[in-house]
């Protein structure tokens, strides 16, 4: 017969095996804890946790909220389900990227589209177009070039709306200084208001002037292509007919009026190659497609990119701190061409372009690279001047535009038959026009952008409602 086991012993027995189980359970819970907290601690930092950190506030108070509602557990799940971990990280992002809608558009970073609905005017609604940017009247035989419409990635560019641009701009004047590019773009504008309303002619061969009676809108064009002081008068060693920049005096011819002027348009640059002699306080500092005397060679270092720089500062210089001005200038960046082969008198083309190109198809011109990149500087030299109450806004259009080759004249700049094949008497054809943009075209598309600016200007920067 088996002994029996004294009840004393097995109690003891019992309480023995509790204390040393609560002992391991606290072992172990502690091991746990130690492990938890090292593996939190060495997390790497693109995980999820750094966001509660260095994310944003309304972000850090979207996760607060999460966590409350769902409680310790699901908290535990985040750190240790990848899955899940993804998905609030990507909610996270869309937080970050709703307010950084909110803090402003970036009209510059977007693609092409085709618009099956076509440009507000035709060549044959608008009759002020020059005949040299009149491509369909010029025999141009495609058309789509003038459908693709430029969509900003983060944002909306309406189509432009010219009942809203007068409305804007209802008793103010618009003036646009610079070259032949500055009046590609004034005419762009000139021809989708006409299909509103016909304005009154009131300018002269100094400057063009254009009323819109409806709402006293006024738009002036001043024929600038350097910004800058020149003369052709002689100047030193250099003789009559070579033209001399004076880099640092603005030039008169726009400095008497548009000051006067709620909206300033800068648009220049395609000057500079030409031939002239630079000068900084009456002192000759360089040249371009002019030879001096071997003696003052060592006095030149200026060249036609740093003046283009140099001169682009000084004319938004001028209106930065003008006491009298307190209006809104508009600088539209450098304006790429696309001559292929050649430039635009040695036989340059742009012949057959009919859409624009693809990404990973621009090819990039270093010239026009470095003449951006020299406006850009010139623009934000000036910015660090300002001393009355006028805001200065970069319009950079350069690095969509290079996309759209397809947008020139090429050889549909006169309506002359013979225009594609007849030959000069060195061989080559007759000069393409690469530069410059069909009307109607992508140059609308700068009205577009720039009405933007102007009514986030003067309505306050809000994501648009056109």
């Amino acid at each position: 017969m088996a002994k029996a086991f004294p009840r004393e012993k097995y109690a003891n027995l019992k309480y023995g095996r509790l204390v040393s189980s609560i002992a391991i359970s606290v072992v172990l819970l502690t091991v746990f804890v130690t492990w938890d907290s090292w593996m939190l601690l060495s997390r790497p930092s693109n995980s999820i946790i750094p966001i509660y950190f260095y994310g944003a506030a309304d972000v850090s108070s979207d996760l607060d909220a999460f966590v409350s509602q769902e409680g310790d557990d699901h908290v535990a799940k985040v750190d240790h389900d990848d899955e899940h971990e993804s998905e609030v990280e990507v909610s996270a992002e869309e937080v970050i990227d709703q307010s950084a809608d909110n803090s402003g558009c970036d009209l510059y970073n977007g693609e092409w589209y085709y618009d099956s609905e076509g440009p507000l005017y035709t060549n044959n609604t608008c009759p002020i177009l020059s005949q040299t940017q009149n491509c369909q009247g010029n025999g141009r035989p495609d058309k789509e070039y003038e459908n693709w419409r430029w969509r900003p990635f983060n944002c909306e560019l309406p189509k432009f709306n010219a009942t809203k641009f007068l409305e804007l701009m209802s008793g103010k004047t618009i003036t646009f200084v610079g070259d032949s590019v500055a009046r590609n773009q004034m005419e762009s504008l000139l021809c989708i208001l006409w299909q509103v309303e016909v304005p009154q002619n009131k300018g002269n061969r100094r400057m063009q002037r254009w009323h819109f009676r409806s709402k006293s809108v006024t738009i002036l064009r001043f024929w600038s292509a350097w910004l800058v002081h020149h003369t052709t008068e002689p100047f030193s060693y250099v003789p009559d007919g070579i033209t001399k920049l004076h880099l640092d005096v603005p030039d008169e011819t726009f400095m008497e009026l548009a000051p006067k002027s709620d909206v300033l348009v800068f648009s220049n640059g395609h000057w500079f190659p030409k031939q002239s002699v630079y000068l900084l306080n009456n002192k000759i500092v360089g040249t371009q497609g002019y030879t001096l005397p071997v003696k003052h060679h060592q006095s030149l270092k200026i060249t036609d990119t740093e003046a283009y720089k140099i001169s682009t500062e000084t004319a938004l210089a001028a209106m930065a701190t003008h006491s009298n001005y307190s209006g809104l200038t508009i600088v539209t960046s450098f304006s790429p061409d696309h001559y292929e082969k050649g430039a635009w008198n040695t036989g340059g083309s742009c012949t057959g372009k009919v859409r624009p190109l693809l990404p990973g198809q621009v090819v990039e011109y270093e010239y026009t690279n470095i003449m951006h990149d020299k406006q850009e500087t010139g623009f934000y030299q000036a910015t660090k001047r300002l001393t009355n109450r006028s805001k200065l806004k970069l319009m950079d259009i350069t690095e969509a535009f290079k996309y759209r080759h397809d947008g020139h004249p090429g050889p549909y700049r006169n309506p002359d038959p013979n225009k594609i094949t007849k030959r000069g008497r060195n061989g080559l054809p007759p000069p393409q026009d690469c530069l410059h943009w069909c009307m109607p075209g992508p140059v609308d598309t700068w009205n577009e952008i720039m009405l933007e600016i102007i009514r986030q200007e003067f309505e306050g920067n809000k994501k648009s409602a056109l």
